[in-house]
């Protein structure tokens, strides 16, 4: 017999939102451990918006705020109006973010203002440390051997933007720029001038910021994450600035670090400065014509060998970001928002992987 097409709803409904969400759903898991590293930020939340207690319309909540950016960098989101426009119909985004079916959906300009306060306050890099803490009091951290790298992030912005600093730019509109002189020295663009013209090997010269990140050889979890202008010597400055912290962390400073790394770091300076902060430098030697800065004592050891394996695993982090997490090319313009997002986006892969971790760890113990 064939069904009748009709529409009917009841008047009042006594399901919850928690309801809806099936019990195996991937972001149970990360919701949980979200939770309780936002309850560990409360004092940081709290101090935020000291200064608004004289009155005003209630903010954003900071804890739905930074559970909505998760949700875009998981989800792919391409932009806040998106983000906004699928939140009112999404019964998974709403039980994530932490609205009811009956809140009203934030304005898009409204959502990206609070954004703002965040970067001032420092609030995601809190965020990305407290998640860290829970991977430690699981045990998922060496803390002691670790992967450092780079990789190019494309800007929000194009070549047409990029015109003379003095404003006597001689480039036409048309886009040919062939015959110009252009450089970082002389020229800056107009839509983003945190951005750089950079080029790295066989790729083009195009607007962009350098993404670093430092990962724990035990299961590759991203423990340090920054963005910086790119530059020939990025990489190599944002590596000591990461390892310097990894080694302020460690509880006893004759530990030894090592660090694993691609034949980019293999400069007299860069192992130079390893070895004084006590980082043995497992960098991949480059003998191309010359001779490697890294000893052949530290070249010739077994752990050197596990690390130049274990380094690897840093390219997960940089593909995943850049496919899922949307940072190819970033969406934000200047050097602060960029950062916050990068960030972001090495917090979420580590709650992706912090999600599977718990589902083998269980399953051997």
């Amino acid at each position: 017999m064939r069904g009748a097409d009709t529409f009917t709803e009841s008047l009042f409904t006594m399901r919850r939102l928690d309801d809806f969400v099936p019990k195996s759903h991937p972001l149970r898991p990360i919701r949980t451990m979200v939770n309780q590293a936002l309850a560990k930020m409360d004092r940081l939340f709290a101090g935020m918006y000291e200064a608004d207690i004289k009155g005003g319309r209630p903010s954003i909540a900071p804890e739905k705020l930074l559970r909505a950016m998760l949700l875009q960098v998981l989800y792919s989101i391409r932009s806040e109006r998106q983000l906004m426009e699928q939140t009112q119909y999404n019964l998974l985004f709403r039980w994530f973010i932490g609205l009811s079916m009956d809140n009203a959906v934030w304005v898009p300009t409204v959502f990206t203002k609070n954004r703002a306060r965040l970067i001032q306050h420092d609030a995601v890099i809190e965020f990305f440390n407290e998640v860290l803490a829970l991977a430690q009091k699981k045990n998922w951290l060496s803390g002691e051997h670790f992967s450092v790298d780079g990789t190019l992030i494309q800007a929000w912005a194009g070549h047409k933007s990029f015109a003379r600093k003095d404003g006597n730019d001689g480039d036409d509109d048309s886009g040919d720029f062939r015959g110009h002189q252009r450089s970082n020295d002389t020229h800056q663009s107009r839509t983003d001038p945190d951005a750089k013209l950079y080029r790295k090997g066989k790729t083009g010269s195009e607007l962009r910021y350098m993404g670093h990140t430092l990962s724990d050889n035990r299961h590759g979890l991203v423990v340090s994450a920054l963005v910086s202008t790119a530059d020939g010597h990025a990489e190599r400055e944002a590596a000591k600035v990461m390892l310097n912290d990894a080694r302020q962390v460690t509880d006893n400073p004759d530990t030894e670090i090592t660090v694993g790394a691609d034949k980019g770091y293999d400069a007299q300076e860069f192992i130079e400065a390893c070895l004084e902060m006590k980082v043995t430098p497992h960098v991949a030697q480059n003998t191309s014509g010359r001779r490697s800065a890294v000893p052949d004592a530290i070249a010739r050891s077994e752990g050197y060998a596990i690390s130049q394996q274990k380094r690897k695993l840093i390219e997960q982090g940089f593909g995943w970001v850049k496919t899922v997490g949307r940072m190819r090319q970033v969406m934000v313009r200047g050097l602060k928002r960029v950062d916050q997002m990068f960030v972001l986006s090495m917090a979420a892969y580590t709650l992706v992987r912090m999600r599977s971790l718990g589902k083998i760890r269980p399953q051997l113990q």
